[in-house]
Parts: structure tokens; C-alpha cells; sequence
């Protein structure tokens, strides 16, 4: 987990610092006889060879082995060879460069503020003290370079644009370029494989699914490559003693119980995993229920569900299922500090999930078995998030919508435009909000290898709107799921995390989600 916050005026950089577990930014700065300073809150899973070294460090080494080749480009080529979360800014005194970014996803959180027309504050968080200048997300499509050479911090910002890779493009191109390791999404239309007959049986369970046959290849080819983003993000975790390393939040549908199933394939044995499930006390909710269900919401029931259903899979693994729960009174009084973690997100609905995943972040809670109830602090400084399911395998309304109304060429061009706007969307929200907590979220189904199997998968052997909801809509994951031993979680629908917690609507039935807060 990393902070930054950097002052660049035209006369030069102020005040950049970042941390990192107990490591600050000197230690980067110190391997670099050129006093170029790299403020890095991040992590490399792939392209450069780390081991247990420091990743900062390594990417520093490695942009100076790049500055060598191409002192125009070599910032591109770098990005371009790394896989990973990240936000940085790297300081180039000699050519009196700043650059800037956030990974082309979008997962780490990176802002800005003007103050003035030669002064720019980049920071991890928003500091809201002075009110009289306004925040703004980075855009994580494009990396930023300052020029403190120009008349004006604006006039002198240039941008460079990720590009998807495409099999004309020269080699002498690609040095120039930023880009993707992953393709456009496909595209191409097909009915899908599943007969007229078999669409007319409501399925109970997906044992009795149609045309596997035609499916295992894909299903296989998913577990493997999400088996791959599994190991990396928690083969990188200190060990910590007898204490749980990673943890999952967990609301029991299929994308969190399809992350916890492949975590126990690849975390040692003797080694506890920690799912945290947050429920709130919602006044307008429980006004109606006995004081015994307040925290009985439906993430509460689909959690206790999918935490048994893990036990039966591997019950010689040490499960601590931690109910979060959340009193009103405790949403009033951390309202205030979500709040500001928020910005510039500053919506009711970004308040709703922003509250649910603060709390579950932070894992205070009771820890249950089947013998007792002990209160309990979580101990993961890792936690495994389903971001990115959605987007990808058609796990909202909204693509079931587009089904509906247009057809297959619909869908497909509604899948096509929410994954290439994953970058535009909540996730560095998400990061400042986990990250607040000493937790640092990583995201599976958005490594680049998951990316780039599932936009080259056709969109028919990912979902299959003709079948009912809570089966069709991430149908390839479902399936999965079924394959891994988990039948109950590979037939429910989507809840949104605000309404699976009760976050949304704790005082007033009237609020809309896009009201400004």
C-alpha cells in the first residue's frame, strides 16, 4: 500500500514522497546516480523479473536500461513491457521531465489539482482543505508528460495514448507506442451453441446444461488463466507468521466464491483465509424486522451459504467467515472521512458502495464457526476483490437489456464498450477507499492475462442471454463454478454490493444514486 503525493511547479518538484509498507520513496531514489526520483505505488506481476526484490527498485533499473536505448521513448517501452496495478511519478531532472499515470485499467488511484497556471498537485487522495480548487481523476487511458521547460505547466503537459496491439504494426511503431497487452473484444455474432430444445428447460442445476462439450475448452482455459492471476497476486504477499495473508471480500455470489475456490489451489495448506462479509443496520430496513435479523441482509445469507459450500470443498482448510457488522451510528460517524476518500467521486451511490467496501476493508467483525462467535480484527494486508466480471461475462441488467431490445449484435457492442471503459469507472474510488484501511485490493479478472482470453473469447461461450437470469448472464463462470463444487453459487443472480449490504437508502426511499451528495 502506497501514498503519493507530489508538488511540481516550473521550477522544479516539491515535497514527492510515497510509502510503502515500511519502505519510502528515499530507498528508490538512492540506486539512481542521475537524482531522478520515482514515486511508485504499485505492483509488477509480470514483465520484469523481480523475485523478492523490490519492484520500485527494479523499475527504476529498468527505466535508466531503457533511458540507454531511446531517451525519447523509453518511459513507453517500460509501461508497456510491465502487467500490474499501478500510479507513479517519475521525476527526469535531467531532461526536466515529470511524467505521470495510472496503469491502463485503472486500478491504482491517481489525482490532480491545478493551482495556478505553474503549479500541479498529483496525489493519491484528495486533500480537501482548500475548496477553492476542484480534484480530477487522472484518465487512465494515457500516460503524462510535464515539461518544466514550458511558459505554462499547461501548455507544457504532453499525453500519450495506450493503443491496442494490432498484427500490422512495426516494430519501430511499437517503440513509440504505448501498447495494450490485450485486444479489442471480439466481437463476432453467433446464436451460441445450446440447441432451441434445451432453452425450453428451466434449469435447476447446471449438471444438466447442453453442450458442455463444446464449452470445456473455454471453461478450462478460464480456470487456468484466472489459476494464474490467483497465484501471482498472493505469491508476491509476505509471509506473516501464523497469521491469514490474503483475504476475499465475500458476498457468496459466483464471482468472490470462484476467487476464494481457486485461492485454496494455491495457498499453502496450513495457511487460514479470511472472508469478510459486511452487513448494515439500514433504519428504514429494520423498522420493519425483530432486532435478531437487523444484520440478516441478503449478502449476510448468500455469505453464510457460500462459506459452507467452501467447507465442503476443501474442509481441511481454516475459513474464517468474519460478519462485519455495522451499526447506523457507526456509518454517521465514519460518513464524513468516507466521504472525502470519495472525491472527486461524489455521488449517493458512490457513498453507498464506498461505505460497504470501507467497512469490509477494514474487518472488524466476529469470526464464526460451527462452535463459537469470537470478535476478531482481520489480519490480511491483501484482499481479493471480483471487479471486472461484470464487464466482461455480461453480469449486469443493463447488457440483458441491450439483449432483449437489439438482439446478439447489441450485446456484443455493449460488452465491447463497458470493458474499454473499465478505466474510466470506479476503480481508483475503490483503491483510496481499501487502501485507507492499511489493505491493499488486487483484482483477478482484471490481470491482463484474464483480459485478454476473455476478449478474444466469442461473446457466445461467455453468456447466454436466452437463458433466464441468474443462469445466462456470466454463463462461462458459472459453469466454472459449477465444475469447481460450487452448484449453490453457480445459480444466483447478480445483487449489487448496496443492496446485498443495505447500504442504499438508509435514510430516505426518495435519493437516487447519481444525486450529488
Amino acid at each position: 500500500m502506497c501514498g503519493i503525493q507530489v508538488l511540481i511547479t516550473q521550477t522544479g518538484v516539491n515535497g514527492a514522497k510515497t510509502e510503502k509498507y515500511n519502505e519510502t520513496w528515499a530507498s528508490l531514489t538512492a540506486a539512481n546516480s542521475r537524482r531522478d526520483i520515482l514515486c511508485w505505488n504499485g505492483e509488477v506481476f509480470g514483465g520484469l523479473d523481480i523475485g523478492d526484490r523490490n519492484d520500485g527498485l527494479e523499475l527504476l533499473y529498468e527505466m535508466q536500461r531503457q533511458k540507454t536505448i531511446g531517451r525519447h521513448t523509453y518511459i513507453q517501452r517500460t509501461l508497456s513491457k510491465i502487467e500490474g496495478p499501478y500510479a507513479f511519478v517519475y521525476v527526469d531532472r535531467e531532461q526536466q521531465h515529470v511524467w505521470f499515470a495510472r496503469d491502463y485499467l485503472g486500478r491504482r488511484s491517481l489525482l490532480t489539482k491545478s493551482m495556478g497556471a505553474c503549479t500541479l498537485l498529483v496525489s493519491s487522495v484528495a486533500d480537501t482543505a482548500d475548496e477553492s480548487t476542484t480534484w480530477t481523476e487522472i484518465p487512465a487511458q494515457k500516460i503524462y508528460c510535464v515539461d518544466l521547460n514550458a511558459q505554462t505547466l499547461g501548455v507544457g503537459i504532453t499525453e500519450y495514448s495506450w493503443n491496442y496491439a494490432t498484427h500490422g504494426l512495426e516494430m519501430e511503431a511499437k517503440d513509440e507506442q504505448l501498447v495494450l497487452p490485450f485486444g479489442r473484444v471480439d466481437q463476432t455474432v453467433d446464436i451460441g451453441p445450446s440447441s432451441d430444445i434445451a432453452l425450453d428447460v428451466q434449469l435447476s442445476d447446471l449438471a444438466e446444461f447442453p453442450d458442455i462439450c463444446q464449452w470445456q475448452p473455454y471453461i478450462d482455459r478460464l480456470k487456468s488463466e484466472l489459476t494464474q492471476a490467483v497465484k501471482t497476486r498472493v505469491d508476491s504477499i509476505p509471509m506473516n507468521g501464523t497469521h491469514a495473508r490474503c483475504g476475499v471480500l465475500f458476498s457468496g455470489g459466483v464471482d468472490c466464491m470462484v476467487l476464494a475456490a481457486i485461492l485454496t489451489t494455491v495457498l499453502p495448506r496450513d495457511e487460514p483465509i479470511e472472508l469478510f462479509n459486511v452487513a448494515f443496520e439500514n433504519p428504514r430496513q429494520t423498522k420493519l424486522q425483530a432486532e435478531s435479523a437487523i444484520y440478516d441482509v441478503p449478502d449476510r445469507k448468500t455469505g453464510r451459504l457460500g462459506w459452507h459450500e467452501l467447507q465442503r470443498i476443501d474442509p481441511h482448510r481454516e475459513w474464517r467467515f468474519v460478519e462485519c457488522d455495522v451499526p447506523y451510528s457507526q456509518v454517521v460517524e465514519h460518513r464524513a472521512h468516507v466521504q472525502q476518500l470519495l472525491v472527486p467521486a461524489c455521488t449517493v451511490m458512490d457513498m453507498s458502495i464506498g461505505v460497504a467496501l470501507w467497512f469490509a476493508s477494514r474487518g472488524h467483525g466476529t469470526c464464526v464457526t460451527a462452535e463459537s462467535r469470537t470478535a476478531y480484527v482481520g489480519q490480511s494486508r491483501v484482499l481479493l476483490l471480483g471487479m471486472g466480471a461484470d464487464e466482461q461475462l455480461g453480469g449486469y441488467s443493463r447488457h440483458r437489456s441491450a439483449w432483449e431490445k437489439s438482439g446478439p449484435s447489441a450485446l456484443a457492442r455493449e460488452i465491447a464498450l463497458d470493458v474499454e471503459r473499465i478505466a474510466t469507472r470506479n476503480l481508483g474510488r475503490d483503491d483510496r477507499v481499501v487502501s485507507d484501511n492499511a489493505k491493499e485490493a488486487r483484482f483477478p479478472f482484471l490481470a491482463a492475462n484474464v483480459v485478454a482470453f476473455l476478449s478474444n473469447t466469442p461473446i457466445a461461450f461467455k453468456m447466454d442471454m436466452r437463458y433466464p437470469r441468474g443462469v445466462g448472464e456470466k454463463l462461462l463462470l458459472r459453469l466454472l463454478a459449477h465444475q469447481l463444487g460450487l452448484v449453490q453459487a453457480s445459480m444466483l443472480a447478480k445483487r449489487a454490493i448496496q443492496f446485498g449490504a443495505r447500504t442504499a437508502k438508509m435514510e430516505s426511499s426518495q435519493t437516487r444514486g447519481q444525486d450529488t451528495l
